[in-house]
């Protein structure tokens, strides 16, 4: 009864931990996408437009009579311009501390995480594979997870710790793009 309990914590074990790290993964990545998006806000849209109608006011007055009012038209567009480029450095700047803050959070919480798991699964097997399978990689996979038993080889926490996360980001990125 005690094995068969062991053998289904073992079977559980690695996709619960695989959902956990590819969870931890989209995190990651939803918040790199979000820092290379940014947001415009409505007063730097409206700007946009200003600017966008006072070029074109200007570009229609071509006549050499009409030369000083297009020039002053290209001048208050130019200064709309420098006030969207403050706006838009003061928003960044504030959208980069935000970010950095929740980056440095989610850092601190997948080491803490990854922690977690290595003190909970230290030198207990989360799988076991195939030796078929595994052939030349059977040892890397197995370290500190005790030798192979059966004819299977049993995957360690750390390996599968590192292979979860490399296939959580590769997962990410397609998904994600």
């Amino acid at each position: 009864m005690e094995e068969s309990t062991a053998n289904l914590e073992r079977s559980v074990a690695a996709p619960m931990i695989f959902i956990i790290v590819l969870a931890l993964q989209f995190l990651s990545r939803l918040f790199e996408i979000n820092k290379k998006k940014g947001s415009t806000s409505s007063e730097d849209m409206q700007l946009r437009a200003e600017i966008k109608q006072l070029l074109k006011e200007a570009s229609a007055l071509s006549q050499p009579s009409t030369f000083a009012q297009a020039a002053k038209l290209r001048r208050l567009a130019t200064a709309k311009e420098k006030e969207l480029a403050k706006n838009q450095e003061i928003h960044n700047k504030e959208a980069k501390l935000s970010h950095d803050s929740y980056t440095k959070g989610l850092t601190i919480f997948q080491v803490l995480t990854y922690l977690l798991l290595i003190i909970w699964f230290w030198r207990i097997p989360v799988a076991s594979i195939s030796k078929q399978l595994v052939q030349p990689f059977g040892k890397m996979l197995s370290w500190r997870a005790g030798g192979p038993a059966n004819e299977n080889v049993m995957v360690g926490i750390i390996p599968w710790l590192i292979l979860s996360t490399r296939v959580g980001k590769s997962i990410s990125r397609r998904i994600f793009k």
